[in-house]
């Protein structure tokens, strides 16, 4: 099973999104193993963004990221990754397909509700800045042989 980082990020969060947001994950057969509602601290969110460090939207993510609270989720299942990005759309909204929540909720790329992992090592590596392993529940449900082969 693949595992996946989703941030609902600041504005996901202040526009009363999260609930219709975590549902579209699960709806899609996503197994939520860790979640938790936080303020990024500006460690964290460097940490997180490490690998923009140095661009020109790099402060701008640092300082958006903390600028409220987020729900940071740890989901896996079969292809989680690709499975969560075609939820979430493309990074720029009006490239988002209709259906996926950024093509469904967002208009800017600045403000657009939700990060999810591009990878699989990234996955891990995300799931870890944010979640201690006891934190994480890997559990089978009722319905995962309706879901997964």
């Amino acid at each position: 099973m693949e595992r996946t980082l989703i941030i609902l990020k600041p504005d996901a969060v202040q526009r009363g999104l999260s609930g219709q947001l975590i549902a579209r994950f699960e709806q899609r057969g996503l197994r939520i193993i860790g979640m938790k509602f936080i303020a990024v601290s500006r460690e964290l969110a460097q940490k997180h963004y490490a690998i923009h460090e140095g661009k020109s939207f790099y402060e701008g993510l640092v300082n958006y990221i903390t600028s409220g609270p987020v729900v940071v989720i740890a989901l896996e299942g079969t292809n989680a990754i690709q499975a969560a990005r075609n939820t979430i759309g493309a990074t720029r909204p009006n490239e988002a397909a209709p259906g996926s929540i950024r093509g469904d909720f967002a208009i800017e790329v600045g403000r657009n509700l939700v990060h999810g992992s591009d990878s699989p090592e990234n996955g891990l590596i995300e799931i870890a800045n944010f979640f201690n392993e006891p934190e994480l529940v890997s559990w089978a449900r009722s319905t995962d042989s309706w879901i997964f082969e």
